[in-house]
């Protein structure tokens, strides 16, 4: 079946007992037992529950994955991902991430006794010559955040497995609309669902994925574990984002290729950076590994910081907020916003620039959109 069938329909029967169409909400924190020696398959929420289990496996068809586990936020999901590994492994990521990995692997893990080496996002050279005897798991971000730079998850995942270490993807900026790490060679992929998956701005959920059942069953025990789970209302809302997601995406990447194209001419950008640009350095690579070039872009502006104050002081339908992925079209700056916490030296060999600007696309008419850049734009 094909993708939008999938989103609506695998994993989301009708309830037997009532002819719901519509998955319930099983708001519910325990189950009676038969008796003491049987319990059925949901016994604790906390362990399972019939919505969760829904979006987990609806989330695992999606990624063409076997197992989906669901995760009370993005973070949570990535932490869950990670304890496959023990002290002493290290972790290769790429340079450019969101700030909320760094943040899981330098003030989390790097304490526990896992360290994590930096390459250069857009090189598989470089995260090759990261890689030492102690590598156990490379995590990549593609398309990367702020900077939008690719990574061949092929040719890593191929590099990897020669050496018997783990492939993780965060595949939050393209959703398995666009792409799907697993069928590129992937072993773990991850999701913050509060963004597109969700779609609304309205829940906080993040997701890990994966075939592997050694894999499923370590991260899925932690799970159970720690207790870091999407309630069942949060977990409905993600599967009705679920349903339209193939709609929204291809709303969001049209309305940004337009908003890329219009930004790459305008005398007050500096650069673009989107992968559907023919001057984006790996827009081969995009059209290769992923299907569509999702609905996020980053530009920079001549003027440095000031121009990026007065813009967003000017702009009107473009709303200053954290996070990506909803119906409503955002704006952020990397340096303030996202990547603020980090130092300015850190933030500097990230590229992080001061004049970066990072709108997420929402589903406004395009031509709206491009109007309040323009108006914005040309009063720098």
């Amino acid at each position: 079946m094909q993708f939008e069938t999938l989103a609506i329909h695998d994993g989301q029967t009708p309830d037997p007992q009532t002819g719901s169409v519509t998955v319930p909400v099983y708001q519910t924190s325990t189950f009676e037992r038969e008796d003491l020696e049987h319990r059925g398959e949901f016994f604790y929420s906390r362990i399972g529950n019939p919505t969760r289990k829904a979006l987990e496996s609806t989330l695992a068809l999606l990624e063409n994955g076997r197992f989906g586990l669901a995760f009370a936020s993005g973070v949570a999901a990535s932490l869950a991902a990670l304890q496959v590994l023990k002290p002493g492994d290290h972790i290769v990521a790429g340079l450019d991430i969101y700030g909320g990995s760094y943040r899981t692997f330098e003030q989390l893990m790097r304490p526990w006794g896992v360290n994590t080496f930096y390459a250069a996002s857009e090189s598989t050279e470089s995260y090759e010559a990261c890689i030492t005897a102690e590598t156990k798991l490379i995590w990549l971000e593609t398309p990367s955040n702020p900077l939008l730079q690719l990574t061949d998850i092929r040719a890593i995942s191929r590099l990897a497995k020669e050496r018997g270490i783990l492939v993780a993807v965060d595949n939050t900026f393209s959703s398995p609309y666009f792409q799907r790490p697993l069928e590129l060679g992937a072993d773990i992929v991850v999701h913050s669902t509060t963004k597109y998956l969700g779609g609304h701005s309205d829940v906080i959920g993040g997701a890990v994925i994966t075939s592997d059942l050694a894999l499923h069953t370590k991260i899925k025990n932690y799970q159970g574990a720690a207790g870091a789970i999407p309630a069942p209302w949060d977990s409905w809302l993600i599967l009705r984002g679920l349903k339209t997601l193939k709609i929204r995406m291809k709303e969001h990447e049209a309305s940004a290729l337009q908003l890329a194209r219009f930004l790459e001419q305008h005398p007050a950008v500096e650069q673009v950076f989107y992968p559907g640009l023919l001057s984006h350095p790996q827009h081969e690579l995009a059209k290769e590994q992923m299907s569509g070039f999702g609905g996020m872009l980053t530009f920079a502006l001549k003027g440095g910081l000031p121009a990026v104050e007065k813009l967003i002081e000017n702009i009107r339908l473009f709303v200053l907020a954290d996070s990506l992925g909803g119906v409503e079209s955002l704006i952020a700056s990397p340096a303030k916003m996202t990547l603020g916490p980090l130092s300015e030296e850190e933030r500097r060999r990230r590229k992080c620039t001061d004049n970066l600007v990072r709108l997420s696309i929402g589903l406004e008419n395009a031509d709206d959109l491009e109007a309040d850049l323009l108006n914005a734009l040309d009063k720098l």
